[in-house]
């Protein structure tokens, strides 16, 4: 049967590519979990001396792939454009009626409707694909993962479920289902659906990640940490982890101690601005102004129309470096912070 991209985006995500692997679907698919696929891109660069100019703007890194408008069964679809995190916008989620689809839609022309960002027609191709192959929880879980992208929080809540209907312990389908409840403000539903995803896969990065977000939402946030250090344990290029567990620490006031998860973040990926953005915010006020406005021209190098990053440039302008701060080595930051996490012991589970 297909063997679908593994897909972690969540909709604060979301600017990365998944690669995909099909093959033929036979008369009786066979369930097959899918190898985990995760690119992330190479940083650019050195970060020690934070070296701007070596790097390339890469703003037209989440422009839709393929023709402007896709035929579909005689019917012309428009796929709406979505936002620079590659989640549609509230048009393109309302645009999602009147798609037509051919009832016999293959599992392979929904998954490239889905890779070209056409989530509304994704999630209409693969609703008639799982009508035909219910038994399929993959089909399932891919409606859901387009549904969801379309903001279509009850259609995706569905799909999972039903996923998890034919398989309890679809892991992804726990995890997604999670991320959902979330969104629709049900932190508690959302633990249940992350710690169950645990519990299957202990070793699914994405889990712990989701568990981090939940925790961080319900304000628990050492369970928060906790779970986001197993995530990058897990995955030690899981820069969204390390970016939303700098973004925590920053937001109960722990400037110093977002630096090292951040610059790691940077030193891995240099291409997305908020990775950069959100460490000029931990530099500047941890006093690091030099620094930071360093930083947040890295943000606007990887994307010149990144507003909140030239906010504040603006703000942080030439200044010095707050009174009694020592020059900050973030290559030495980021190291601190791998050589940290290799303490962390992985457990069988959430404590």
């Amino acid at each position: 049967m297909p063997r679908p991209t593994l897909h972690s985006t969540s909709p604060a995500a979301r600017t990365r590519q998944a690669r995909s692997t099909t093959v033929a679907l036979p008369t009786a698919p066979t369930v097959v979990p899918p190898p985990l696929a995760r690119g992330v891109a190479a940083g650019a660069l050195a970060i020690g001396a934070l070296a701007i100019g070596a790097l390339a703007a890469c703003g037209g890194s989440h422009q839709t792939s393929g023709d402007a408008a896709k035929v579909v069964a005689g019917a012309l679809v428009t796929p709406s454009r979505g936002d620079s995190s590659g989640r549609p916008t509230a048009a393109a989620a309302a645009g999602a009626g009147g798609i037509v689809v051919p009832p016999d839609v293959s599992y392979a022309t929904a998954e490239s409707a889905y890779h070209a960002r056409q989530y509304p027609t994704a999630a209409a191709m693969f609703e008639a694909y799982a009508a035909r192959r219910p038994e399929n929880p993959w089909g399932h879980y891919m409606r859901g993962l387009a549904a969801w992208k379309s903001g279509q929080l009850d259609v995706a809540r569905r799909a999972f479920e039903d996923a998890l209907t034919r398989d309890p312990k679809h892991a992804r389908s726990l995890v997604n289902l999670s991320r959902v409840l979330l969104e629709q403000g049900q932190s508690s539903a959302a633990l249940v659906r992350a710690n169950e995803a645990i519990a299957v896969d202990s070793g699914l990065g994405e889990a712990w990640r989701t568990l981090g977000r939940v925790q961080a939402r319900r304000g628990d946030v050492r369970a928060a940490t906790d779970a986001y250090r197993h995530a990058i344990v897990l995955a030690p290029t899981d820069v969204w982890a390390m970016n939303d567990m700098g973004l925590l620490l920053i937001d109960v006031g722990r400037y110093a101690d977002a630096i090292g998860p951040l610059a790691r973040a940077v030193q891995l990926d240099s291409t997305v601005p908020t990775f950069a953005n959100n460490l000029g915010i931990a530099l500047e006020r941890s006093g690091h102004l030099t620094a930071a406005a360093t930083a947040y021209r890295l943000a606007l190098a990887a994307d010149s129309g990144y507003a909140r990053a030239r906010v504040s440039l603006e703000r942080v302008g030439d200044r010095s470096d707050a009174a009694g701060v020592s020059p900050i080595d973030l290559s030495a930051a980021a190291a601190a912070f791998a050589v940290d996490l290799a303490g962390t012991t992985r457990t069988a589970g959430p404590a």
